[in-house]
């Protein structure tokens, strides 16, 4: 049998009860099974999930908006009635 490549995998435990940090082989089984995907699967679906949550999902902009551009901003912006730009909203760059 040739040899697996591992370069692409980590070595994943289960812990021996389930907590914050981690959950049991059964209880994985039972995800997955609930989910109808294989253990694998249900991993990857929570990675994902958590990925989500919590990294961002956008790139950074280049910062704060300067008063030249929030002129533009107000400038564009329908006048009259309920509308109005909340400068508190927006970091204006003081140079």
């Amino acid at each position: 049998m040739p040899a697996r490549a591992t370069v692409n995998q980590i070595a994943f435990r289960y812990r021996p009860v389930d907590s914050a940090t981690g959950v049991t082989r059964e209880t994985a089984k039972r995800l997955a099974e609930f989910l109808g995907v294989d253990e694998t699967q249900a991993i990857h679906r929570a990675l994902h999930e958590m990925a989500v949550r919590v990294l961002p999902q956008y790139e950074a902009d280049d910062g704060p908006l300067t008063a030249a551009q929030m002129r533009q901003i107000k400038k564009r912006a329908p006048q009259g009635g309920k509308r109005s730009i909340r400068s508190s909203l927006v970091d204006v760059e003081t140079t």
